[in-house]
């Protein structure tokens, strides 16, 4: 490879999806400690219908002695934001303070269809989730009497480590809120341009003008290293295909000049991805976590190797 990464430190982690099957919550957790064994900054898993990330993640604390170890993301509608920060700082705990939770409204399909909440002024959710849960997780008492969230109580764990929140955020109300309410944002389906013109300027205004500090911008790409780009871009149509009906992420192909969500992954042998990571990097993100769409092994070592490279 006759490069390296130029813009700044790009922190690479990498996602592990919704792992299924007998062993699945085993290979979760391996999963972690295999992503710290190959050089990655971050092991991030989702919430979708498998096992809770926060269990596979508290369990994963016991095998993994560096690596950072986040949910993205845990949606909200669904879960109490009292409850959640209770078990958020058990994982904290349990992880020796590595652990990011990473939150989201999620979409009205999935919300209204799949669990029968109403899928209600989500922003306005998330701005009263993030006063409840940021609350207890600083150690106050809260009192909130919001329109969608109540919230009476405290936090009973002594000394709490820290519990770092990032919000998934796309458009423009969204990050404002994330710069102003959390630690960062993390995206999905979101270029480069949109990245350095939308993305970054909008959290980090967000966050000076809150007086918080610079805001991490954590964004989730499919990545595969190969020759045949080709069959890499038809496998990647495939796994992906989804993306590009769910409105939010509709927006963000259309705002980059992306037809089709395959455009969103980076494909390529190793200098063309290294170009890639760059591009990300100079736009103003600090991390990457890269989805892994092709099982075969070998094309994950050389994926992973090519990612892990420095």
């Amino acid at each position: 490879m006759s490069d390296h990464i130029t813009a700044g430190a790009l922190r690479i982690g990498v996602f592990a999806g919704d792992v299924t099957g007998p062993t699945a919550l085993d290979d979760l957790v391996r999963g972690a400690a295999e992503a710290e064994a190959d050089g990655f900054a971050g092991y991030w898993l989702p919430w979708i219908s498998g096992h809770d990330p926060l269990v596979a993640l508290a369990l994963a604390g016991a095998r993994t002695e560096r690596i950072e170890l986040g949910t993205a993301v845990v949606r909200t509608y669904t879960r109490h934001p009292a409850d959640l920060a209770g078990a958020a700082v058990s994982v904290g705990a349990a992880t020796g303070g590595r652990f990011t939770l990473g939150i989201g409204p999620s979409h009205k399909p999935v919300i209204e269809r799949t669990f029968g909440y109403r899928f209600d002024r989500p922003v306005r959710n998330t701005e009263e989730y993030l006063e409840i849960l940021g609350g207890l997780l600083d150690g106050s008492t809260v009192h909130v009497d919001g329109d969608q969230w109540t919230a009476h109580t405290r936090l009973l764990h002594p000394d709490p480590v820290p519990v770092p929140v990032v919000v998934a955020a796309l458009g423009p109300r969204m990050l404002e809120l994330a710069g102003r309410r959390s630690a960062g944002t993390f995206t999905w389906m979101t270029g480069p341009a949109t990245l350095a013109d939308l993305t970054v300027p909008t959290i980090t205004a967000a966050a000076g003008a809150a007086g918080r500090p610079a805001p991490r911008v954590i964004v989730g790409v499919p990545v595969l290293v190969t020759d045949d780009e080709v069959a890499g871009r038809e496998l990647a149509a495939r796994t992906f295909a989804v993306y590009g009906r769910m409105p939010s992420y509709r927006a963000m192909l259309d705002r980059e000049g992306w037809e089709r969500p395959e455009d969103a992954a980076i494909i390529g042998d190793e200098d063309a991805v290294r170009a890639a990571l760059n591009r990300i990097a100079a736009a103003g993100a600090t991390d990457l976590v890269a989805v892994e769409f092709d099982h075969d092994p070998a094309a994950r070592r050389r994926t992973r190797a090519a990612l892990t490279a420095r």
